[in-house]
Order: structure tokens, then C-alpha cells, then sequence
């Protein structure tokens, strides 16, 4: 979900600097915005499953 919005924000610089518009941020602040997001999917920040959970119980009761 991270890796989405991340993709969203680059985007939405990308566009900005193509139009050469500004909406009271700077591009470089958007670009930081974008790795902090990336920096954090790949962390595994909000990618926990139950899927893994339920795995790591079914181990420890046999």
C-alpha cells in the first residue's frame, strides 16, 4: 500500500515539473515525500499478514 502511494506522489511531481506548476511545496520535498514512502514499504511497514500469523501457531502446536 505504501509502494502505491509512494507511486502517487511521484506522479503527481512528475506532472507538476512537466506543467511547471507549483501548489505551495516544493518538488524536492515531494521527491523526499516519495522515498520516505518507499523507504517504508521496504522496511515492511503495513505489509503484515495473517497468513504468517496463523503459520508460526500451527508450528508451535505440533
Amino acid at each position: 500500500m505504501l509502494a502505491i502511494a509512494a507511486a502517487v506522489v511521484f506522479g503527481i511531481a512528475f506532472l507538476l515539473d512537466l506543467l511547471n506548476a507549483s501548489i505551495g511545496i516544493g518538488l524536492t520535498a515531494l521527491l523526499a515525500l516519495g522515498l520516505c514512502l518507499l523507504a517504508l514499504h521496504q522496511a515492511g511497514v503495513g505489509t503484515a499478514s495473517v497468513n504468517s500469523w496463523r503459520g508460526g501457531w500451527r508450528r508451535a502446536r505440533r
